[in-house]
């Protein structure tokens, strides 16, 4: 990891926090998979559109790793700080997440900041969770059967979706948290402590959030999920943690919380290793090794048998 570190920091690489969104997004697309494996070949990937609350069709992806019907599925939120990232930055990982698990992914491309600031981005997820749950049958689904997952953002967007579920009453068999978001103000002692040098700069992390929310909206769990009245009653958890993250402190107090409340949680921290480590398959076996624990979580929540063969 220190020596991936050292090499992205010699290619010096313009920061995001000194770009537009537009630039960023384009400069993350053409970056996203550069230490990721090859796309795995499945027997089906397939571009969908999923109706948000206010009716805007949103791309969504759909991936199967069989041709089963009536599968099982993961919603799957990318990260980015809700202003870059999409389907394509994280196609090589849901595709690894349906090979392994055996499980139908689809991945959402909600609307991002600063086009669409909060709430837009949790009512498009929540929508697309809804809907997958009503619909899903629609496209071989079993909608009974539904999780949802995400990194980083995305994390914090699917332990959202898991609050409102059970608000609402819609059965989730389990909330895949990877490197998750999950306080009002980026001021733990891991914000502190890894502010520079390790990925994901504490610069980025401001100019990520305000393109995203107001300051005065930081407090709303829908933001920040540790400011939630009471985390009781949720789906069981797999949180997917790096040691050298600044989101470190928030994700073990979140799975700290959960299981105060509880709800069964799967923690798996992975040492000398950073934010967005899941998706560096290609220099960093502890990608794979994160990508199966996430599969066999999923596996264990729907008592799904081992996949014939899984990607090393």
């Amino acid at each position: 990891m220190a020596g991936l570190l050292e090499r992205i920091h010699r290619a010096r690489r313009t920061p995001f926090h000194a770009q537009s969104p537009e630039q960023a997004r384009a400069a993350y697309l053409a970056a996203a998979e550069v230490l990721e494996p090859p796309r795995a070949a499945l027997p089906q990937v397939r571009d969908i559109r999923i109706p948000a609350a206010d009716a805007t069709p949103l791309a969504a992806r759909l991936y199967r790793p069989t041709a089963a019907a009536m599968a099982p599925v993961l919603l799957y939120l990318h990260g980015g700080g809700f202003v870059i990232g999409g389907v394509e930055t994280h196609d090589s990982l849901c595709r690894q997440l349906a090979r392994r698990s055996g499980a139908a992914v689809v991945s959402l491309e909600y609307r991002l900041a600063p086009e669409h600031r909060f709430p837009t981005a949790v009512e498009d997820c929540w929508a697309a969770m809804r809907w997958l749950h009503a619909q899903g049958a629609t496209l071989g689904l079993d909608g009974r059967r539904l999780a949802v997952g995400g990194d980083s953002a995305g994390g914090t967007l699917a332990a959202t979706c898991a609050l409102h579920a059970r608000d609402i009453g819609l059965p989730l068999a389990l909330q895949l948290l990877i490197t998750p978001g999950t306080t009002a103000h980026a001021d733990t002692p891991s914000h502190r402590l890894f502010a520079n040098g390790f990925l994901l700069e504490a610069a980025d992390v401001q100019w990520f959030f305000d393109h995203y929310i107001d300051i005065r909206h930081r407090r709303d769990w829908r933001f920040a999920p540790l400011e939630a009245d009471d985390v009781d009653g949720v789906a069981p958890a797999c949180v997917i943690l790096a040691e050298c993250d600044p989101l470190v402190d928030e994700g073990l107090a979140y799975a700290d919380r959960l299981r105060a409340s509880g709800v069964a949680v799967t923690l798996e921290l992975f040492r000398g290793l950073t934010h967005d480590f899941i998706k560096m398959g290609r220099v960093l076996k502890e990608a794979g090794l994160a990508q199966a624990a996430a599969a066999q979580a999923l596996r264990t929540a729907w008592d799904l048998p081992d996949p014939p063969q899984e990607t090393a």
